[in-house]
C-alpha cells in the first residue's frame, strides 16, 4: 500500500486569514452605522442592508473559526483526517445564514408596500455610500482568496451581496430625494432580498457536493480510471474513490492489478505521479495487488 504525503498541512482558506479579519472588521463598522442610520431614516432598505451585513458579519466570524479549528486541532487518534471539514460545515451554515435574511427582508418588505413611511434621503446616502466603498475593500482582499477555499468564497460571496445591497440603497435614496416617491426603499428591500437567494442556492450546493463526498468537481472518474489503467505493468483497476476533503485538498484511494512481471515499486510510483499531476489529486492511498493476489474486490455489505 502506498500513500502520498505531499498535501499541505494547512487548509487553503487559512491562507488568507488575516483578510477575513480585515473584511470582519469592516463589516461590523457597516452594520453599526447602517443600523442607526436606518433608526433615523425610517428606511427598510436600509435597514434590511444591516441586516443582510450583519448575517456576513456572523458567516466570515464562523469561517475564522473553522479556520482557527483546523489549524490548532490538527489529525489525532479519532481525527485521521484532522477538523477540515469544519470549513465546509462554516460554508453550509452562512448559506442557511443568507436563506434566512432574504426571506426576512422580502416579507417585510411586503408589508410596508401598502404604506411606506417617509423617509430621510440625504442620510440614508451618505451612509449607503461609506458601506458600499467598506463592501468593495472587502472584495478586494477576499477575491483571490475565493478561488481556492470554499470558506472564503462564502464570505466572497457574502461582501459582493453587500455592495451590491448598498449600490441599490444608494439608488432608492437618490430616487426619494428626486421625487419624494418612497416605494422606491420597500421596492430595492425586495430587490436585495431575491438577489441574495441565487447565491446562498449555489453556495450550499458547493458545500453539499463535499459533504456527501461527491468525486471533485471537474474530475472524470472514468477518465482517472482509464489514465491509471494505461499505466505499464497495471492489468486492472478496481475499487477507485475519489471526494473532496475540503477547498483544494482532493483525496483517492484505488487497487491496481498488476500483471506477474510488474514492478510494485515502480507501478505504484507511476499511479501516484499521475493522480497528482494530471488530475491534481496529491493525496492518494494505493494499494498494489501483485499477479499472484490478483482479485476483485468484494463488494462490502454497508
Amino acid at each position: 500500500m502506498g500513500h502520498d504525503h505531499s498535501h499541505g498541512a494547512v487548509s487553503l482558506g487559512a491562507r488568507h486569514r488575516g483578510r477575513l479579519w480585515l473584511a470582519l472588521a469592516l463589516a461590523v463598522t457597516v452594520v453599526f452605522a447602517e443600523g442607526v442610520a436606518a433608526w433615523y431614516t425610517h428606511s427598510l432598505a436600509l435597514l434590511s442592508d444591516a441586516a443582510h451585513v450583519a448575517s456576513d458579519s456572523l458567516g466570515i466570524a464562523m469561517a475564522l473559526s473553522a479556520i482557527i479549528a483546523v489549524r490548532r486541532a490538527g489529525a489525532g487518534p479519532k481525527r485521521t483526517f484532522g477538523l477540515y471539514r469544519l470549513e465546509v460545515l462554516a460554508a453550509l451554515a452562512n448559506t442557511l445564514l443568507l436563506f434566512g435574511v432574504a426571506s426576512f427582508v422580502v416579507v417585510q418588505a411586503i408589508r410596508r408596500m401598502g404604506d411606506p413611511p417617509e423617509v430621510q434621503a440625504g442620510p440614508m446616502l451618505t451612509v449607503a455610500c461609506l458601506a458600499l466603498a467598506a463592501n468593495v475593500t472587502s472584495l478586494l482582499l477576499l477575491r483571490s482568496g475565493a478561488a481556492e477555499s470554499i470558506n472564503v468564497r462564502g464570505a466572497y460571496f457574502e461582501v459582493l451581496g453587500d455592495a451590491l445591497s448598498s449600490l441599490g440603497v444608494i439608488i432608492a435614496a437618490v430616487v426619494i430625494a428626486l421625487t419624494d416617491w418612497y416605494y422606491a426603499d420597500s421596492l430595492i428591500a425586495v430587490a436585495v432580498g431575491l438577489f441574495i437567494l441565487p447565491r446562498a442556492a449555489r453556495l450550499g450546493r458547493d458545500a453539499l457536493r463535499i459533504l456527501l463526498q461527491h468525486a471533485p468537481a471537474g474530475v472524470d472518474l472514468n477518465e482517472v480510471k482509464s489514465a491509471l489503467a494505461t499505466l505499464e505493468g497495471v492489468n486492472e483497476v478496481h475499487d477507485l474513490h475519489l471526494w473532496t476533503l475540503t477547498s483544494g485538498m482532493d483525496v483517492a484511494t484505488v487497487h491496481l492489478g498488476l500483471e506477474s512481471e510488474a514492478d510494485p515499486a515502480a507501478v505504484l510510483a507511476e499511479a501516484q505521479q499521475t493522480l497528482a499531476k494530471r488530475f491534481g489529486i496529491e493525496h492518494a492511498t494505493v494499494q498494489i495487488e501483485p499477479g499472484s493476489a490478483n482479485r476483485e474486490c468484494e463488494t462490502p455489505g454497508w
